[in-house]
């Protein structure tokens, strides 16, 4: 009744911080019905039952996921993450013991097996990615469609997903005229995207296969616009082994993925999260009336120093006045009416680090020699003990 109704996402948001404690009593219940004498005792036996329902699963969650039309490696990853016996088995067997469908010791060989199953999935999904790559290795056409290669195309640009980042990135590709190819997990994409004209292909760019289809070896420059860090890795390990001249741009959504996807052959590691926070402080330097070439000039150092000055806490300012701004603050200070230091220049008060006056409609930035007026407004840079100074000699 509350999923239905109007509040149910601040009933969600309220009741989620619980969801980690009740699991965790839930998997801590779970070991406790672990029957250890048991499993002492039948220990090959329990093993092998374990070992023959994560098979029996495997096999029927892969073949489910193969018949939608996944490719080999997604149908891996699911198949091993999916192997164990479920929560809502306990739920049954309680019942079926109850209803006496089950004896005693069927019912605690069950949950013995139940809990080893649960309790190896950890290790099975930390080896999927492994697993998966292995046997995507080992299959030959992995695709709903079959690519064929491309060989009108040379020097062109593949783009591996197209999400937001890679719809912008053919747009401009179409808009310049530049020749290009997209490869894409989602079907439906592929399917409406295809039917718009669009170059777009049904394919795992992580399969040496479908990057040959696409041109690769002919390629000038791949785009890897996928949110999917483990596949984005193996593409451009793949990528570069096929081609050792292409130009390979990564996205990653962490700054500690950058210096792997370097080693690993990326030439350019685009990072999310160091480009909003560019963005945003791009922003913040706007209002606070830095000029656009001082803007830019540190949007550039940052992305030229591959955003080292982000991960060292540089304290190199990008300010007119070409200040440190560890410890100092940008602030603004009106001049009040009947202030004495009006009709004084900036000199005479010893004001310094200013780095615009506004003064009605205008901003002003060669302050040199400007004599102040009532009204005007000082943005300044320095340290909190320096502002309240200027502040209580302004307010005179």
């Amino acid at each position: 009744m509350i999923s239905e109704s109007p509040y149910s996402l601040h009933a969600i948001g309220n009741i989620r911080p619980l969801r980690d404690a009740f699991s965790s009593f839930f998997f801590v219940s779970i070991g406790m019905l672990l029957d250890l004498d048991l499993l002492m005792k039948n220990t090959a036996y329990i093993i092998a039952l374990s070992i023959c329902v994560i098979l029996i699963k495997t096999i029927a969650c892969g073949l489910a996921t193969s018949l939608i039309g996944l490719p080999t490696r997604l149908v891996v990853l699911v198949s091993l993450a999916l192997s164990q016996v479920g929560e809502f088995s306990f739920i049954l067997s309680k019942v079926g013991l109850d209803a006496g469908l089950l004896s005693h010791e069927v019912y605690q060989l069950f949950l013995d097996v139940t809990v080893l199953t649960m309790a190896a999935t950890t290790f099975m999904i930390a080896i999927s990615h492994r697993v998966a790559a292995g046997i995507s290795q080992l299959s030959r056409y992995d695709a709903l469609e079959r690519i064929g290669k491309q060989h009108a195309l040379k020097d062109h640009l593949i783009i591996v997903g197209f999400g937001v980042n890679g719809r912008n990135v053919a747009m401009a590709a179409r808009a310049k005229g530049i020749p290009y190819v997209v490869v894409d997990l989602n079907p439906d994409i592929v399917k409406r995207e295809g039917g718009n004209g669009e170059p777009i292909y049904y394919g795992d760019a992580t399969q040496e296969q479908v990057l040959r289809h696409l041109g690769i070896t002919d390629a000038r420059v791949l785009v890897i616009a996928i949110s999917d860090p483990v596949a984005t890795r193996q593409i451009v390990e793949l990528a570069r082994r096929l081609n050792e001249d292409i130009y390979i741009i990564a996205r990653t959504r962490y700054i500690q993925e950058v210096e792997t996807l370097h080693m690993l052959g990326a030439d350019e590691a685009v990072p999310e999260e160091y480009e909003t926070s560019i963005k945003i402080f791009a922003k913040v330097l706007e209002r606070y009336q830095l000029s656009r070439d001082t803007i830019e000039r540190f949007v550039e150092d940052v992305r030229a120093g591959d955003y080292s000055l982000f991960r060292s806490l540089s304290e190199e300012a990008y300010c007119d006045a070409n200040l440190k701004l560890m410890g100092k603050v940008i602030f603004t200070i009106r001049v009040p009416e009947g202030s004495k230091a009006a009709g004084r220049n900036l000199d005479e008060l010893g004001i310094e680090n200013v780095l615009a006056i506004n003064r009605g409609d205008e901003t002003l930035r060669s302050t040199g020699g400007l004599r102040l007026q009532e009204g005007d407004v000082l943005i300044l840079i320095d340290t909190p003990e320096k502002m309240g100074e200027i502040e209580r000699m302004l307010m005179n």
